[in-house]
């Protein structure tokens, strides 16, 4: 197929990207290769899959709306799959409109280009989050769930997202899926990650710091397992107009847990500094995927002692 990625020098694009390219998919993707994280990863990301002879890539900002008109009507694609965004919860307060350029105008560009250039596109495909679900008691946390209290800036755009989708989707006949990711890692990660920032001052001897006393849990998912399950339903006929998946590991380990594996993998103890929790954060993500197991059998299939092991060897390779 042809296909359209957004996001392609991050860290989810960057592996999904890979995969399809080696399935034999052709890619034309976007990314504005912003520095809200150090720049270099993204563009050793950038620099693998440009060896790739089926791989196209545009430097480009999805809220400039005459710039993503343009790369629509001068492309052919079947699908989209949006995963450019702006991402962090604590960063969502120091910088609120950098969120709404990316997740709000980028949303709804996307959707108005799709509206006016691709009305028969197969489907788009793009990235939600589980921070939609706020600090829901109810668990594991499931898409029949109210999520109209997201308690961070951030969650508050990707529950618009969703919104604005549906919207189009129910007006112009836009076949969409929405994904809610939960707590993705793995090698090439995003450097602002906690499971990042740890493995990085734990070799090097530094503090890490703690919220919560460790008391949080997260539905840690590793990044093979994401990339599989959006193939599946990138490769696979849309099995509704308008539908909203998580896609997690259904599995949520304790912070403090994932802190020992972590230590294990690098044989070294964890220096730790506990502070309160942080403005924003959740308690705990645990998603129920019965959804998108029943509509594309999704299974993941990675523990965390693994995830995290494929992790640290990277680490060590990449950064020496």
């Amino acid at each position: 197929m042809n296909i359209f990625v957004t996001g392609s020098a991050g860290f989810i694009g960057f592996h999904l990207c890979r995969k399809l390219l080696s399935q034999g998919h052709n890619i034309v993707s976007v990314d504005n290769i912003n520095d809200y994280y150090n720049t270099d990863l993204k563009l050793a990301r950038l620099e693998i899959l440009e060896d790739e002879k089926n791989f196209k890539f545009d430097q480009m900002d999805i809220s400039d709306y005459e710039k993503l008109a343009t790369f629509f009507k001068e492309n052919d694609f079947d699908i989209i799959i949006h995963l450019a965004a702006q991402a962090g919860v604590r960063y969502s307060i120091q910088k609120p409109f950098a969120y709404v350029e990316s997740n709000l105008i980028g949303q709804m560009n996307m959707l108005e280009c799709i509206r006016n250039f691709k009305p028969n596109l197969k489907n788009f495909i793009y990235a939600s989050s589980s921070s939609v679900y706020g600090n829901s008691s109810t668990a594991p946390f499931s898409e029949n769930q109210k999520t109209d209290e997201p308690i961070s800036l951030y969650a508050a755009t990707k529950k618009s997202g969703e919104l604005l989708t549906h919207s189009y989707s129910h007006l112009y006949n836009i076949t969409a899926t929405g994904l809610r990711f939960f707590t993705v890692y793995g090698e090439y990660g995003r450097p602002d990650m906690a499971y990042f920032s740890f493995t990085k001052d734990i070799m090097e001897g530094k503090p890490i710091k703690i919220f919560n006393s460790g008391n949080l849990q997260r539905d840690f998912t590793y990044i093979d397992d994401i990339v599989d399950g959006v193939i599946k339903i990138a490769t696979t006929e849309p099995k509704h107009k308008n539908k909203v998946y998580n896609i997690g590991n259904n599995s949520p380990v304790e912070l403090k847990y994932f802190v020992e594996v972590l230590e294990n993998e690098i044989g070294k103890k964890a220096i730790t500094e506990m502070l309160p929790m942080q403005a924003g954060d959740v308690y705990r993500t645990y998603a129920d995927i019965s959804e998108i197991k029943k509509d594309y059998n999704f299974e993941p299939k990675t523990k965390i002692e693994s995830g995290v092991k494929m992790f640290v060897k990277w680490y060590k390779d990449f950064y020496g």
